[in-house]
């Protein structure tokens, strides 16, 4: 999955960190973690090609403790178009094997309609592109995470989101920060949607996209890490693939 370009940027930034020594086998070891992202394969199963199994997961196991993938995406992500932030949430099944971590936190897995579900909470901005996101069971709200993305992510002209997102205190909060609302109210509020610009609320398809782009790699549309930590580093990386060609 990785051109020479792509691994040369990469490798620059992953030094940079000063977490990552400069390997010569750390290509096929990111090769192989991104085989398993891409196909969702149990790690006994990736290739020899790309070496033990093991040694790949430890590997993984290790950036992600550190957080490598993580920093690596906040590198690639500088460069964003603040006229516009889109705010969204999606669910992803956990796998049956993805439960049970020996932890004391829920790892942000919980008991939703669909069963165990991770819920990913996602700003973009102008242009569809990730610019922060966190985690949380899949029973929590939307809006409960609205305003920790928007404390991550710089503030804006005009904040996007849908009608989960319809609390005046989120509101007041986005206009605090000097940023414009466009959130539609509920069929039930006794406020109308007088003022509401329709026209760049039909954009909010920007961050539907990137959900459903980066759920083509299996590993991202079914959890199969029982860490959280671990599930985020692989959604980090994911986001990392996007950013590479910009």
């Amino acid at each position: 999955m990785l051109s020479d370009v792509s691994w040369e940027s990469l490798a620059r930034l992953m030094k940079a960190t000063g977490r990552v020594y400069n390997k010569c086998e750390h290509r096929l070891t990111l090769e192989g973690i991104l085989y398993r992202m891409r196909t969702g394969c149990p790690w006994r199963d990736l290739p020899s090609e790309f070496g033990h199994w093991n040694t790949v997961f430890r590997r993984f196991n290790l950036w992600s403790r550190k957080g490598v993938m993580a920093q690596l995406f906040k590198a690639l992500s500088q460069d964003i178009d603040l006229e516009w932030v889109f705010l969204d949430a999606s669910y992803v099944r956990a796998h049956q094997h993805g439960h049970g971590a020996a932890t004391p936190g829920d790892e942000a897995i919980g008991k939703s309609r669909g069963g165990y579900t991770t819920k990913i909470h996602l700003a973009v901005d102008s242009y569809g592109l990730p610019v922060h996101f966190e985690l949380s069971a899949g029973q929590v709200s939307d809006i409960s995470r609205a305003e920790s993305l928007l404390d991550g992510t710089p503030v804006s002209e005009y904040v996007i989101a849908d009608k989960g997102y319809d609390s005046q205190a989120l509101r007041d909060a986005i206009e605090a920060r000097g940023s414009q609302p466009v959130i539609p109210r509920r069929k039930n509020n006794t406020r109308s949607n007088t003022g509401m610009d329709w026209c760049l609320y039909k954009y909010r398809h920007l961050v539907e996209n990137m959900f459903a782009r980066i759920k083509h790699f299996r590993a991202i549309a079914t959890r199969y890490d029982k860490l959280e930590r671990n599930f985020a580093s692989m959604l980090a990386l994911a986001f990392v693939i996007v950013w590479l060609p910009m």
